[in-house]
């Protein structure tokens, strides 16, 4: 099977999608850590690891990217993935 690569909207490093969080915004407005990849929105991926994780979230590049605001509650639980 071969890889599928998504780059990184914090550090630009491009990796197989499923080495990657998925970071999606829906219809509804709802933005969310999708683990399936298969969600549908309007999605982010940023790498696995909990700096790249913190830096795009606390710096706004997610929101940016997802063109929304992110709720206190959402950031402190996606916060939590790359622990």
């Amino acid at each position: 099977m071969s890889e599928i690569l998504r780059t990184c909207v914090c550090c630009r490093q491009q990796k197989d999608k499923r080495e990657m969080t998925r970071i999606v915004k829906d219809k509804t407005g709802k933005v969310f850590v999708d683990p399936s990849h298969k969600a549908n929105g309007r999605g982010a991926y940023v790498c696995n690891n909990k700096d790249c994780i913190q830096k795009a979230i606390k710096s706004n590049i997610v929101a940016n990217q997802l063109k929304c605001q992110i709720s206190k509650e959402e950031i402190e639980r996606m916060l939590t993935v790359g622990e």
